[in-house]
This record gives C-alpha cells, sequence and structure tokens, in this order.
C-alpha cells in the first residue's frame, strides 16, 4: 500500500512528549479510581454513576480519556513501523497479535475477579500471583541478542503459555464455574476497540478525511442505538455489531476521536501557537456545545455509553491535552518526569496492583486500620497506593521486566 501524497506533512518520526504525559496521568489515575473499592467514604462526584443517573462521576471520565490516548498513538505506532522498514504484512501481524494479548489478559483478569473456589487447589492471591507470572513471561521484553540465553527466553515463552493453558483448565469460580468469556475486561474492551481503529487507519493512512468519516460513523451508530432506531433483539445488524465487537461505537468513538485529533496537530504542528490554542479551544467548545445538545434527548451514562458520555469525554481529553501542551511549551514538563514510567511501560503499570494487591492482602495478610481506609485518609491511602504503583513500575523496568504487546 503506497503512502499517500500528504503524508510528509505529517511528521511521526518525533516522539509526542504531551501523549507520553497524558498517558502516565491517565493511567496513574485509572490505578487511583480502581483503589476506591478498599476504602470507604469516598465522595459521590468521585465515583462512577448509577447507570440510569444522568451524571459524569469523575471515574466515568478515566476509561474514556485512556481510549482517546490510544487514538492518539495509532498513527505514530504505524508510521514508525513504516518508517524502520517494517512491511504491510508484519504490521498486520503486529496488530493482531496486540489484539490478541489484551484479550487474552482482559479475560483472565475478568475471570479472577468473579471469585476462586477451593476446587482450584490453591488460595485466589496464589492463583492470580501465578497469573500475572505467565503474563510476564509471556509478554515480557526479552533483549535481542544472538547468545544462547536466548533460547531461555523462548523457553520462558513456551512455559508462560503453558503456564496460562494450566490455569484457564483447573480454574472454577466461587459459583464452580469453568473459565469463560463472562465479558472482555476493560484491557479486553481497549483490545477490540483498538483492532477496529487500528485497521482502519492501516487502509487510510493519513487521509483526514475519511478519519474524520469514520469518526462520524461511529459517532451516528451511537447516536442511532441510543435512540432505539435498532432493535435489541436479534437481527442482520446487531449480530454483525456483535460479531465485530463493535457495540453502539461509542468506544470506538472515543478510539477515533484520538487518531483524528493526532493527525491533525501533527499535520499542523508548524502552524503558530495562537491558531493551535484557538483550534483546541473551538475543538472543545464545539463537543461541549454538541455534548448539551444531545443530553437533551440522551442521559450521561458510562455503563450505557451514551452520546453525551463520548462527548463530554472528548471534550474533556482535549482540553488537557491542549494543557498539557501549554506545559510542555513552558518548559515545565519535567514535573512529570515521576509518573513518566505510568506512560512509557502502561501496560506493566496496569498489571502491577494486582500483584501488590496478592503480596498486601494474599502473602502477607496485611490489613490497614479503619481509619486510614476512610474519608480524606483513605483518598490519601488511594493516591500513594497509586504512586507506589509507578514506583514497583520502574523498578521493574530497571531489571528490564516490562510488558510489550
Amino acid at each position: 500500500m503506497a503512502a499517500t501524497d500528504s503524508l510528509s506533512k505529517a511528521d511521526f518520526t518525533q516522539r509526542n512528549v504531551i501523549i507520553d504525559i497524558l498517558r502516565a496521568l491517565t493511567m496513574l489515575m485509572m490505578v487511583f479510581v480502581n483503589d476506591f473499592w478498599s476504602v470507604k467514604g469516598v465522595p459521590q462526584w468521585m465515583l462512577h454513576a448509577k447507570a440510569d443517573v444522568d451524571s459524569l462521576g469523575m471515574s466515568d471520565v478515566v476509561f474514556p480519556v485512556f481510549l482517546f490516548v490510544v487514538g492518539l498513538s495509532i498513527p505514530f505506532a504505524i508510521e514508525r513501523r513504516y518508517s524502520k522498514g517494517f512491511s504491510e504484512r508484519s504490521t498486520i501481524g503486529h496488530i493482531l497479535s496486540r489484539t490478541f494479548a489484551l484479550l487474552t489478559m482482559g479475560v483472565f483478569i475478568v475471570n479472577t475477579e468473579s471469585g476462586i473456589s477451593p476446587e482450584v487447589g490453591m488460595p485466589g492471591y496464589v492463583f492470580k500471583t501465578l497469573m500475572v507470572i505467565a503474563f510476564f513471561m509471556v509478554w515480557n521484553i526479552y533483549p535481542k541478542t544472538e547468545k544462547p540465553i536466548r533460547y531461555l527466553y523462548t523457553a520462558l515463552k513456551i512455559l508462560g503459555v503453558l503456564l496460562l493453558v494450566y490455569l484457564s483448565f483447573i480454574f472454577r469460580d466461587a459459583k464452580g464455574g469453568f473459565f469463560q468469556a463472562r465479558w472482555w475486561g476493560i484491557l479486553g474492551l481497549i483490545g477490540w476497540t483498538y483492532l477496529t481503529c487500528a485497521l482502519i487507519y492501516f487502509f487510510v493512512r493519513d487521509r483526514v478525511f475519511w478519519i474524520f468519516m469514520a469518526w462520524l460513523g461511529f459517532i451516528m451508530l451511537c447516536m442511532v442505538k441510543n435512540s432505539g432506531w435498532i432493535p435489541g433483539k436479534a437481527n442482520f445488524i446487531n449480530d454483525l455489531l456483535g460479531l465485530l465487537q463493535i457495540g453502539n461505537g461509542a468506544h470506538h468513538a472515543l478510539t477515533m476521536g484520538g487518531v483524528l485529533f493526532s493527525l491533525v496537530v501533527t499535520k499542523y504542528a508548524s502552524v503558530r501557537l495562537r491558531q493551535k490554542i484557538i483550534f483546541i479551544l473551538s475543538t472543545v467548545a464545539v463537543l461541549l456545545i454538541a455534548a448539551r445538545i444531545s443530553n437533551e434527548f440522551w442521559i450521561i451514562s458510562k455503563n450505557k455509553a451514551t452520546l453525551p458520555w463520548v462527548l463530554y469525554s472528548t471534550a474533556i481529553a482535549i482540553g488537557i491535552y491542549g494543557l498539557l501542551g501549554g506545559a510542555v511549551k513552558a518548559g515545565i514538563q519535567n514535573w512529570f518526569n515521576i509518573i513518566k514510567p505510568a506512560g512509557t511501560a502502561t501496560l506493566t503499570c496496569y498489571i502491577v496492583p494486582y500483584i501488590l494487591y496478592s503480596i498486601f492482602w494474599g502473602f502477607v495478610n496485611w490489613s490497614l486500620p479503619v481509619w486510614m481506609k476512610t474519608g480524606a485518609i483513605g483518598l490519601v491511602k488511594c493516591a500513594c497506593f497509586a504512586f507506589l504503583c509507578v514506583c514497583v513500575t520502574w523498578i521493574l523496568g530497571r531489571i528490564k521486566i516490562q510488558l510489550k504487546i
């Protein structure tokens, strides 16, 4: 597939530090809000809003912003592969392998969250620890070498695969159920969304018009599904959407919005700062207006993946991107170095909490006093836990242990 004529206008060889910072902040927030289960007295505005409540809690914004960041990264990832000489076939294989890895990890995590029966023959924290170890064995970044030790790396990958197969075979949930795709989990949802959006970009590359049309198509699908114009019962359209794991298009609209925004800011990176500010402010304003209008017809709901949720979340993501861009322009991006591992080893950072939970509440059986798990002190505890996960991610990276798909 030949490169487009306009490709020279978009330089994807330079790393966009704003995307790294935004990814790091989003992952830090994801670990932070995911730890709310361990404390009491969290303010309602910080929690997920209930499915039927027309509201947007702080926790409801984290996942969609991460989906947007996934979209921001897609053009850079694919174009860099081409710049390094990788073929189209290998790029397709890379997209499929990344998707498979995310789906696999997502399904394993979802099954363990449903509880682990004593029939398994080991405590739940041991099972989860072995699961995470297997993840690292299979998807760790092993050093490239021609030395005999490369055979050890291959053996570790094979053993990791066998360990995952074994764990899936012996697994029984709290009700005695077998290992199954109950739902795909957060990683799985990211995987399916990434697959569709990455393939769209693979075929149209940096043609902004077609990327815009893809984004608009997902927006329209979300609107149509929210309106109930496509009956929820089985039919050809729903069967097709289910087969492609597109659902109502909300998640794909968020990620495709990231792809579109990434293309535009990269193609026009050389324009004056004033024009960039006007563009970002105008984009946020248009999205907020569209979100407000759509809210007259549908509620804001993360659980129902409604159009207002998509539009508000996209506006917030672009607004934060703009603020971070200002910070980078002012030369204060070094302030974010403390959370840098969450942006460069993001998947590792997401998995680390499962290691720490197993250690603290399994092997060590350590419990904090109630006052440290309540109210403002509890939130401080969650924040400390999030930064601890970033610290562990950094330590693992220093000893060459890092998930990479």
